[in-house]
């Protein structure tokens, strides 16, 4: 697999890409384990598998999978907003950090260099 991207990687894409690999395997790897037979097992499964690749993605450099992560986020913000107002809280804090790093400088320079001229 070759990177799509030669300008070297920013640490926060490096260590978010790789976050989100290992949340999106341990989530779906539990859920499965806990109850295989549950009714949102296989929907929360696509979810963290939706991690797992856009965190392969970002390692790659593509772009898309920055966007694709946000709102990955904000699903979760969502989400959790059903649970209780702290889990939507904290959630959304997540998404304004992650978001930053995502799409903020340094990473948006790696980002433009990425795309195809």
């Amino acid at each position: 697999m070759t990177n799509l991207n030669p300008v070297e990687r920013p640490f926060q894409v490096t260590f978010l890409g790789w976050l989100f690999i290992v949340v999106g395997t341990v989530s779906a790897g539990y859920h499965l384990f806990k109850n295989p037979f549950d009714r949102w097992t296989i929907p929360i499964m696509l979810v963290g598998i939706i991690a797992v690749v856009a965190g392969a993605f970002l390692l790659r450099g593509a772009r898309w999978s920055c966007w694709l992560l946000v709102v990955w986020l904000a699903f979760h913000v969502v989400i959790s907003a059903f649970n209780s107002f702290s889990d939507a809280i904290v959630h959304f804090a997540l998404l304004l950090v992650i978001g930053y790093f995502l799409v903020g400088p340094p990473t948006s320079k790696y980002f433009r260099r990425a795309q195809p001229q």
